[in-house]
């Protein structure tokens, strides 16, 4: 097992440069020779980038409280007296850590550690850190990571992703089989995915575009907004408007507290649409046969086709060219429906 340890003698490795800013590390080291498959880092202070494809090296940063400016003899002592950071490679794995040895009382005195990791793109990662953002790019695999202060960016994975975020925002983009993706204080924004996806935020909006699949995305407390989505997509929110657009395949959206605005190219089994307040605009395609079941306090349904039931002020039930998916509306103001 090879073993290395970064403490004060990390002033006089060979590489190590003045940690001013994030731009520059403190130490660079070579993983070219460890044929690194899963990567665990764990960081009480800072944040986090896993990328494949790259020359294998871990990088550290380690940055002053509020970014001071300090020299690297003056981060090598605050390292030594109150910190402890670890780096082990054996058998394939690499094991990143970096906390404090007791409570620093004086917080000018602490510091952000962070690492920048660059593997094969076959590696699975765990990772965990309390002050910082979270970042992989371009890996295959299962990857496990949260952060409790900072955001999450997903870029370019294939694989089981699952993170979680206490205090940022989600960005996932060009990745695809299962993403299971929470934050409890940001905005989801999620761009040409495939595969299984659940994204769930308590304190922001929604943003999914060019989504292939099954998709489950819940907000408590903002709007949705969706474009060229194919397969079938659950979304609700309890504080905002859902507005979506270029949507083929099965429908399940609600709303608390907006209106909704749906635009269909393609049903399939079911279209379902929740407005307790607000109104509803639902378009569907034409001369597609549909059960029509649309109530609200004011419906009105334009239509080409033949159409067999019933029209009301406040509801139209029946079939549309014979009938055939499911399409359910309930609103609680003006309902709209074309197709």
């Amino acid at each position: 097992m090879k073993k290395l340890l970064f403490f004060l003698a990390l002033a006089s490795v060979t590489g190590v440069a003045s940690a001013q800013d994030w731009k520059t590390p403190y130490m660079t080291k070579s993983l070219s020779a460890d044929n690194i498959k899963s990567v665990f880092v764990n960081t009480s202070g800072g944040s986090i980038s896993v990328k494949g494809g790259e020359e294998p090296r871990i990088e550290v940063y380690v940055v002053g409280n509020n970014n001071q400016n300090l020299s690297k003899e003056e981060i090598a002592k605050r390292l030594e007296e109150d910190y402890t950071l670890d780096v082990k490679v054996s058998g394939g794995e690499l094991h990143a850590t970096a906390k404090q040895k007791h409570n620093i009382t004086n917080w000018r005195k602490s510091l952000s550690i962070g690492f920048r990791v660059f593997v094969n793109k076959a590696t699975e990662t765990n990772l965990n850190t309390s002050g910082g953002s979270i970042s992989i790019a371009n890996l295959t695999g299962n990857q496990n990571f949260e952060t409790s202060g900072g955001s999450l960016s997903i870029s370019g994975v294939a694989g089981v992703i699952k993170g979680e975020t206490s205090g940022g925002s989600i960005s996932v983009a060009n990745s695809s089989k299962e993403i299971d993706l929470t934050t409890s204080g940001g905005s989801i924004n999620a761009s040409n995915c495939s595969g299984r996806m659940k994204l769930e935020t308590s304190g922001g909006s929604l943003k999914l575009q060019g989504l292939k699949g099954f998709v489950k995305a819940e907000t408590s407390g903002g709007s949705v907004n969706g474009n060229g989505i194919d397969g079938e997509l659950i979304t609700t929110t309890s504080g905002g408007s859902v507005s979506l657009s270029e949507i083929a395949g099965s429908v399940d959206a609600s709303t608390s507290a907006g209106s909704i605005h749906v635009q269909m190219t393609r049903v399939d089994k079911y279209v379902k649409i929740d407005g307790n307040s607000g109104h509803v605009d639902l378009q569907l395609p034409s001369n597609k046969g549909l059960d029509l079941d649309v109530r609200g306090d004011r419906v009105t349904v334009a239509m080409n086709g033949k159409f067999e039931g019933q029209k009301e002020k406040e509801r139209v039930v029946g079939k549309v060219n014979g009938g055939g998916s499911l399409v359910t509306v309930r609103g609680d103001g003006s309902v709209n429906v074309s197709l």
